[in-house]
């Protein structure tokens, strides 16, 4: 499905209210939690493909589990799946998931003597896991892997004998991730502690009943601070969102907010304003905790006619496609003059903007959500729109609620 996006001349957003579905990194992590501790409720949790995909593995008694694009669930459940004594699963996803590299988290599994095999390229899904009783409790990683790796690790570690402790080797990246995995462990009552490089998970047999209430996601609310930024005129509430969040992506407050947009919080709602008059200038961000949010940042800028230099994007390279080369190439066909290495990316400020180019979505649904606000300033194509159900499947009916022109192609 490839959508046509367009606005007024002149768009404006008159104090709309949107309700944004549940964080898929908050839901995830929490329906793997539930599945070790089922006395525990959850609410407000994502829609999204990927979560549907985790809980269904979840819940599922399937030998082949297939999580599609979901490279979330691949992380997760490779560990869970790992320290479920007695399962014997092959884990597989899409083409795209089979060139993601999984082998990093099959060491470190392996250094707690689970038995995990390729069925096809070493270091690379699909995987036969044979679930294990673990004992031992000690892991060596390096720092600057994904912290789904980490993350994995930590979410099944309380289910250890001996529990788990995890030294990181090098410089950290995604700490904000690492720090909502170690903070939902503790609001669950599970002993947990990080000095340093080292992270401790301590062993816990059950867990008080409790219900546990998933934050709004904010790398879906990246979309509208680009929508603000970009607006003649714009005032969105977004709910529900803490002003003290655990996601990593929150700091797209502070980073917006050299974009032109200001930020205020109130009753777990979140207002954007569009500021007049702003003095706009080239921006330097350092996203090597918020890396996902790189491709609304850039897109924004894009907009406004201002240049960029965004770094820590090192992962950027491995997500659901190479997301560094998909900008380079989608921005390009724009008229941006864009240039990209493997941790970083400068776009030259210029004001001209290329009208109706079709953006390739590469299965990545980021793509096709970044590059939508652009509508405001040109009409723009984008295709395999669909795609925006592996987050946010409502996301073209909230664009129509704030008065986008969307028509199928």
């Amino acid at each position: 499905m490839n959508l046509k996006l367009s606005t007024n001349s002149q768009f404006t957003i008159d104090n709309s209210q949107l309700n944004i579905t549940g964080s898929k990194s908050e839901t995830n992590r929490l329906l793997l939690l539930k599945a070790l501790f089922p006395n525990i409720t959850l609410a407000n949790t994502s829609n999204s493909d990927d979560s549907e995909v985790m809980q269904k593995a979840l819940i599922g008694n399937e030998e082949i589990v297939d999580i599609h694009h979901a490279g979330t669930a691949m992380r997760f459940l490779t560990a869970y799946f790992a320290v479920n004594e007695g399962c014997e699963v092959i884990m597989t996803g899409s083409k795209r998931m089979q060139e993601r590299p999984i082998k990093i988290l099959v060491e470190a599994l392996g250094q707690l003597g689970v038995e995990i095999s390729y069925e096809k390229e070493e270091g690379y899904p699909p995987i036969r896991i044979k679930g294990k009783k673990v004992t031992a409790s000690k892991v060596t990683l390096a720092a600057n892997v994904s912290s789904q790796y980490i993350s994995a690790l930590l979410l099944v570690a309380s289910k250890l004998e001996n529990g788990l402790e995890l030294t990181l080797e090098g410089e950290i990246t995604s700490i904000p991730y690492i720090k909502m995995t170690l903070a939902l462990l503790t609001d669950l009552d599970i002993k947990t502690s990080f000095e340093g490089n080292v992270i401790k998970v301590f062993p816990k047999e059950t867990v008080p009943s409790k219900e546990m209430v998933v934050e709004s996601d904010w790398s879906s609310a990246s979309y509208f601070f680009s929508l603000v930024a970009l607006a003649d005129a714009a005032t969105i509430t977004l709910s529900s969102y803490k002003e003290n969040s655990l996601q990593g992506d929150s700091e797209l407050v502070s980073l917006y907010e050299k974009l032109g947009v200001k930020t205020t919080f109130q009753n777990n709602k979140m207002t954007l304003v569009k500021q007049p008059n702003f003095n706009y200038e080239t921006v330097n961000f350092e996203l090597n905790n918020t890396p996902d949010i790189a491709q609304t940042i850039v897109v924004t800028c894009l907009g406004l006619g201002i240049g960029c230099h965004l770094t820590g994007l090192h992962t950027l390279k491995i997500k659901e496609t190479d997301r560094l080369e998909a900008l380079r190439i989608e921005l390009t066909k724009l008229g941006a003059n864009i240039s990209v290495t493997n941790d970083s990316l400068t776009l030259v400020t210029s004001q001209n903007i290329n009208h109706n180019i079709k953006i390739g979505t590469y299965n990545d649904h980021r793509m096709a959500m970044a590059f939508a606000p652009l509508a405001i300033k040109v009409p723009i194509i984008i295709e395999d729109a669909e795609v925006v159900s592996k987050s946010y499947p409502d996301f073209w009916n909230d664009l129509k609620e704030l008065n986008f022109q969307i028509s199928e192609l």
